[in-house]
């Protein structure tokens, strides 16, 4: 009587029922969060969940691939939001043509004559006009706000499919991953921690940690409920409970192939064909969720990674592992990791002496030409000017940097002082570049 869909795209469960559920199937599925979607007829959640897809293969035996894409149930929508656009439009043209009917009696300006056997009837005639011209305003105002939001629902949709939102989604499923892969590395320690305290006091002490999942058990103890070891024993289930857990490894094996539909949408990941360094293996597999991974090169083509937990499952078994470069460059392009590319490096800071006492630099917040006056400064009268007021600035042909603070010559409050390029008297001067020497003779 059900049938159950899922759809990668907007990661919803939806339920399509044959007939009207009876009272306790209908309470269960409105527990379970989903909700009734009367245009569509079907029951929709807002997102995947264990709970969710156990209720949905319970009622529909199985869950398929859901047939209409958010492109055509977002035009669907469109189609209804213009309908009812067009819906007012016609109810306001009918409005507007009973105003004018009822407006025919006022057209050659006879008033209503108080006192008069007919002025029962003229002022209902104008309120009936006054009404029809109300409900002919409201229903054309309504007009563009149905066609604004089919506008809406289609925009929406565009959306969801643009590269750039898709990438950002990457990297929300990306965080969630290492949230799942951090409760599991935390028990693995938790676990291997408590496995070498054996003494009671040790077992005190480590009570109080949040991180070896003694779930407030110091105070049971303290007050006699149970004994460290007790208490112990109590850890070390909840560690491999947090181990063991199936709802956990479906939440990462979900993410997992979320993950997966997007790289793929998004197009084919690159080939990493550059030179692989342990810094790069431990930026890769920090990023799925690994433990503090330490990177090591064994010989000219061959890294290792360890780590004190256990390496993610798709990137590895057990805590430790050895590949060669091609196999790591193999392994990060299926997991679709790309890796970052280099920042250009910054223009060197200069300290020169400008021959005629100004630099011109660019203003950051405006991107226009600051000519700064030069100040001399020793080492330490540089450094007694607040961090938060020093820093450098980009010359205006951007070969170099140089110094800025404001003007220590300024007379007056501190505020008002403009900015001023600084020469650091006793420290190693540079020659001018010559990019400065010819906007100094084009000056």
């Amino acid at each position: 009587m059900i049938t159950a869909t899922y759809s990668p795209e907007d990661n919803k469960i939806r339920l399509y029922p044959s007939a009207r559920l009876d009272d306790e199937t209908f309470q269960r599925v409105k527990d379970a969060g989903f909700k009734w979607a009367p245009k569509q007829e079907l029951f929709v959640a807002p997102k995947w969940s264990c709970k969710r897809e156990d209720l949905a293969l319970e009622l529909a035996g199985e869950i398929e691939p859901e047939e209409m894409t958010v492109a055509e149930r977002a035009q669907a929508k469109a189609a209804r939001l213009d309908a009812l656009a067009d819906k007012r439009a016609a109810e306001s043209s009918a409005y507007s043509r009973a105003a004018d009917e009822l407006s025919r009696a006022f057209e050659f300006g006879q008033p209503i004559l108080v006192g008069h056997h007919s002025e029962r009837k003229a002022r209902k005639t104008q309120e009936r006009m006054h009404n029809a011209m109300d409900k002919a305003v409201r229903a054309h105002k309504a007009i563009g706000y149905w066609h604004y939001r089919a506008e809406g629902v289609e925009r929406f949709a565009n959306m969801k499919n643009d590269p750039k939102v898709r990438a950002r989604r990457i990297k929300t499923l990306l965080a969630e991953l290492r949230d799942f892969q951090r409760r599991l590395n935390g028990a693995h320690k938790a676990l291997e921690n408590w496995e070498k305290l054996t003494t009671d006091n040790l077992i005190r002490m480590a009570l109080g940690r949040s991180e070896m999942y003694s779930f407030n058990l110091y105070s049971a103890v303290e007050r006699g409920d149970m004994t460290p070891q007790e208490a112990r024993e109590k850890a070390m289930a909840g560690a491999r409970s947090i181990i063991e857990s199936d709802n956990l490894a479906r939440w990462i094996s979900h993410t997992l192939n979320r993950l997966s539909y997007e790289r793929e949408m998004l197009g084919e990941v690159p080939r990493f064909e550059g030179e692989i360094t342990p810094t790069l293996l431990q930026m890769f597999v920090r990023e799925h969720g690994a433990d503090k991974p330490k990177g090591a090169k064994v010989d000219s083509d061959l890294f290792t990674v360890e780590c004190k937990a256990p390496l993610p499952a798709h990137i590895a078994q057990g805590t430790s592992v050895e590949l060669s470069g091609d196999e790591w460059r193999d392994l990060m392009q299926s997991c679709g990791y790309v890796p970052p590319a280099k920042k250009p490096a910054k223009p060197p800071i200069l300290n020169f002496k400008a021959a005629s006492g100004k630099i011109s630099v660019v203003n950051p917040y405006r991107r226009e030409e600051m000519i700064l006056p030069q100040v001399e400064l020793t080492k330490a009268e540089y450094a007694k000017i607040h961090s938060e007021q020093r820093g450098t600035r980009l010359s205006t042909c951007g070969n170099y940097r140089v110094r800025v603070a404001p003007n220590p010559q300024h007379e007056g409050p501190r505020y008002s002082a403009g900015w001023a390029a600084i020469l650091i008297t006793d420290q190693k001067q540079h020659e001018a570049p010559a990019s400065f020497a010819d906007m100094e003779a084009a000056q």
